[in-house]
């Protein structure tokens, strides 16, 4: 009993019941019958296609399970009727496995089964000498700390050596290639992986033993040809250091590399990195494809995503007990900066091989966990995978029109003058408006407007939130701030800004995504950010216009339909939304007719918007309150609308309470391809962090089970195109859409590939359903 939890379903005898552990006791469950339904979180496997309220009819109809099976083909829809005759023995295992045994002898006396506070120095003294530096953490913040001081865990000895020979370099890669497995790190001139210049590389083969190989030190690092990853890139080029006067001892790049190249090609030897998506985007300008490749900065985020950053130096303190070199202390900082090629390969050495050798650590600690903590599968088919994938398309990147862009920003200039001036004239004088100090004293000491709230510094709240009450409340100047501010985002983060960010090789912008910066899975993108264009707006939609492709190609823009919704309609097993998706029906007019019980046809368009809001605000777990300031309602009438939704589809409420219950026992909640997404804050003393904490538990298993849906469908379609025949490239991914560039003379074979292997990406209780665009710009495409 101990080792269940709540919400887990045991058959004793001929009863079923669920554990309820925050009440120690057992619920007794009527009517529900399990061994139909299954319990994914136990991986009882059920009968497909069937769920928790069509089982209990069945068991109340029917009887036991036996009897069930007996009168299958009495079943009225066809397709429940098959799936239980073709899974018949799969609903006997079913039974089998959530049976409780009775007939097993117990020694211990019941009165002995109790739960108890550990011997936290007993506890804490047998994690430090395993070295669970996360779980000593998590063991201290709930019961407090031992009187025992943790001692620092310092790492082994190091050897770290300079490779400046061929024959030295030959040496580490013969090692490197006998032991099958090296750390690597790239050492360059910026963190702009498509525009660095490739300064030195460190390897690791063992923990404690690395080297350091200077390239292009003390002079401009070498430039390859760009390769947007269909192989057309041209070999190293010599690195201009060879031969200059006073440089430093080093391999010629071209002989370095060609040496290394076939080292970390070789598909015997597993590469090690930490962001390693960065160093193959490095090297591949160099004409070199790393493979195969291991990622401690994903393992980390795979293993504790959403409890703590996963960049290396955090990640060496954490498991390590190691404080590492900072790139200041070998770059300097302010003025006195220099770039990494402009480091003598002396002081260079220690700060590169520790990265490779910090590297290979973490590897040996955080791979071994995979299994134990049961997300093997999420890091070998989903993370490992999209990493090549990714290099890929962020080397394609997408081509903008600089002209257009400039039109633009020439275009919200004259607007931003404007708006400016009508700022002014309602304020009655000039102000920054830039300035929340001086837009919060316009508003609430010069214009008197009530409900002002100053922060610690004394000056008033001006923010979205702020502004946008207010204008629902009828004040003209807040919002026409807050279209001067949307306005002026747009213009110095896109129109402004996307033109410098073009790729003087490619004419095209490169933008990166990070693996490792979200807590449900999904993936962020920087430098340019294309995930946040706003695309509800005008204005929003002028910007992605700018993004264009090449004469005799278009793009297509690839876009899951209301994917979110239908994983709710999956996960919390609710059998009314999976109808309506089933049929293909309007969900949010399908929504607004049972909640508010009205006929769906000729409905007011405003009671379908209010449904969406709900639809969509329930995901997010949002308030009564929230609801009220987003439909502009009071807050009981939006909380009438709450509760006549719960009471619509119970399946949800009770979803949402166990999410919760989830993340408060095991700190973590878990989406339906296994993904864990922990929750920092879930047991905190504030109520205001802790009902944040668990508001995003709610949230975390839909974001991040359509964030793995996609990053599947993605692994999945570049094999799928090849085995095509098709040209198609995927540039970019933002959230549930995804764009292609297309010839023109494919584009009907390329829609069905990809809308076959999206569709195809997870196999739910309700179809996956996939939007498509086709247009010479972005915006037209989507």
């Amino acid at each position: 009993v101990t080792a269940l939890g709540t919400g887990d379903a045991v058959h004793v005898g001929q009863q079923y019941v669920l554990v309820d552990i925050q009440k120690a006791r057992f619920v007794q469950v009527a009517a529900t019958q399990f061994d139909l339904a299954g319990d994914s979180s136990d991986n009882v496997p059920g009968v497909p296609g069937i769920g928790v309220k069509t089982a209990a009819q069945w068991i109340e109809e029917y009887g036991d399970l036996d009897r069930q099976l007996a009168r299958a083909r009495e079943i009225k829809q066809p397709k429940r009727r098959q799936s239980l005759i073709d899974n018949s023995g799969l609903a006997r295992i079913s039974k089998d496995l959530v049976t409780l045994r009775d007939d097993v002898e117990v020694t211990t006396p019941l009165d002995d089964l109790v739960v108890r506070d550990p011997d936290l120095e007993t506890l804490i003294g047998f994690l430090r000498e395993q070295d669970f530096k996360s779980l000593i953490k998590r063991v201290e913040s709930r019961y407090g700390t031992s009187q025992e001081k943790p001692s620092e865990a310092k790492p082994e000895k190091t050897e770290y050596r300079l490779v400046q020979d061929i024959k030295d370099l030959d040496r580490w890669i013969g090692e490197a290639t006998i032991k099958g497995v090296v750390g690597v790190d790239t050492e360059t001139t910026s963190l702009d992986a498509i525009r660095a210049g490739l300064v030195g590389i460190s390897l690791c083969h063992e923990p404690g033993r690395a080297c350091y190989i200077p390239l292009a030190h003390s002079a401009p690092a070498a430039q390859g040809t760009l390769d947007l990853g269909d192989g057309s890139a041209d070999g190293p080029t010599d690195s201009p250091a060879d031969g200059a006067a006073n440089a430093p001892k080093q391999i010629p790049m071209n002989k370095a590399l060609a040496r290394l190249k076939v080292l970390l090609e070789d598909p015997s030897v597993l590469k090690i990195g930490h962001n390693i998506k960065y160093d193959m985007q490095v090297l591949s300008s160099h004409g070199i494809w790393i493979a195969p490749v291991d990622d401690s900065m994903v393992l980390s985020y795979v293993l504790e995503g959403g409890l703590h950053g996963h960049g290396l130096d955090e990640l060496a303190g954490l498991h390590l007990g190691h404080d590492t070199i900072k790139y200041k202390d070998v770059t300097g900082s302010g003025k006195s900066r220099i770039a990494f090629n402009e480091v003598p390969v002396e002081a260079a050495l220690d700060y590169a091989a520790e990265d490779a050798d910090m590297t290979c650590r973490l590897h040996r600690l955080l791979k071994p966990r995979l299994g134990a903590e049961k997300v093997t599968t999420v890091y070998e088919t989903l993370e490992r995978p999209l990493i090549d994938v990714l290099v890929r398309m962020e080397r394609r990147g997408i081509k903008v029109d600089a002209v257009e862009l400039k039109r633009l920003s020439g275009d919200f200039a004259h607007r931003l003058a404007g708006l400016e001036k009508e700022i002014h004239e309602l304020a009655g004088h000039q102000f920054n408006i830039a300035s929340p100090k001086q837009l919060g004293e316009v508003l609430f000491d010069e214009m008197g407007i009530k409900g002002g709230k100053k922060g610690k510094t004394g000056a008033y709240a001006t923010g979205a939130e702020v502004l946008e009450g207010l204008a629902a409340e009828g004040f003209e100047l807040p919002a026409r701030v807050l279209d001067w501010r949307q306005l002026a985002k747009l213009k110095s983060t896109y129109s402004d800004a996307l033109v410098a960010q073009i790729n003087d090789q490619t004419g095209r912008v490169h933008t990166s995504y990070s693996m490792a910066a979200t807590s449900t899975g999904r993936l962020a993108s920087s430098d340019p950010n294309l995930q946040n264009i706003p695309i509800r707006t005008e204005e929003g939609r002028k910007i992605r216009r700018a993004f264009v492709t090449d004469e005799g190609s278009v793009l297509l823009s690839a876009d899951y339909s209301q994917i979110e919704l239908r994983l709710l309609a999956h996960v919390a097993c609710i059998d009314a939304l999976k109808d309506a998706f089933a049929e293909g029906a309007d969900i949010h007019s399908m929504t607004a007719s049972e909640v508010f019980s009205i006929p769906m046809d000729g409905m007011d368009p405003m009671v379908r918007r209010r449904a969406k809001a709900i639809n969509f605000g329930i995901i997010y777990g949002i308030s009564a309150f929230g609801l009220a300031r987003q439909l502009g309602i009071s807050k009981a009438q939006a909380g009438d609308y709450i509760n006549a939704y719960f009471e619509r589809f119970p399946g949800i409420l009770g979803y949402m309470e166990r999410t919760r219950e989830e993340a408060r026992v095991q700190g973590f909640v878990t989406t339906f391809m296994g993904r864990k997404c922990h929750l920092r804050g879930i047991k905190d003393k504030n109520s205001n962090v802790r009902n944040f904490a668990e508001r995003a538990a709610i949230n975390a298993p839909i974001q991040g089970g359509a964030a793995d849906i996609i990053k599947r469908a993605m692994i999945r379609l570049e094999p799928a195109l090849e085995e095509a025949g098709l040209k198609a490239r995927m540039l970019l991914q933002v959230h549930d859409e995804l764009v292609f560039e297309v010839p023109e003379s494919e584009t009907e074979d390329t829609k069905a590939v990809v809308k076959k292997v999206m569709e195809a990406a997870a196999s739910l209780d309700v179809p996956l359903v996939v939007d498509m665009g086709i247009g010479c710009n972005w915006d037209q495409a989507h």
